[in-house]
């Protein structure tokens, strides 16, 4: 699926870069994985080969996703998760972060974007919050070829027109 020097993106953690490809013998059994860098992190994390598809592991957007993903930032959706209490709504949006889509993580930006503007979020919702600006800053300043402090105001100022 991936070769060395190719980008994916590892659910909750980013944007790597497959740095090898390697082999190993895990309890007596031949196992190769990828070696993924995370961007702008020291983080490796090495994942079998067998398993890229099943924990997530996918590739960067293209660049004809990101008007969906502009699209899924500008939309006002009715308060759905406003009437639940702060745990359930953070482990649905933590839940929908490791889900590793791009549109997940870009509608549970928006929807605590939004319910900041209505009320106090929770430490654990402001950190999800944070992760997720992050996450989606670092693929789509990846896609766009564009330095992320840009890319973080342009998703600022997307969210800000709500």
């Amino acid at each position: 699926m991936f070769k060395v020097g190719d980008l994916a993106v590892y659910p909750a953690q980013g944007v790597g870069r497959v740095d090898a490809i390697e082999s190993k013998q895990v309890a007596g059994h031949h196992v190769t994985f990828y070696v993924l860098r995370i961007l702008g992190k020291e983080t490796v994390i090495r994942i079998p080969t067998s398993n890229a598809k099943s924990v997530g592991l996918r590739q960067v957007i293209g660049e004809g996703d990101v008007p969906r993903v502009f699209e899924i930032l500008r939309e006002k959706p009715g308060a759905r998760d406003a009437h639940l209490t702060w745990n359930k709504r953070f482990r649905d949006y933590n839940n929908r972060l490791k889900s590793g889509s791009v549109y997940e993580i870009a509608e549970v930006l928006r929807d605590l974007f939004l319910l900041k503007g209505d009320k106090e979020l929770s430490f654990g919702e402001r950190k999800l919050l944070d992760q997720a600006l992050a996450l989606l800053t670092k693929e789509l300043s990846v896609v766009l070829e564009s330095a992320e402090h840009s890319v973080e105001q342009q998703l600022r100022g997307l969210l800000n027109t709500n």
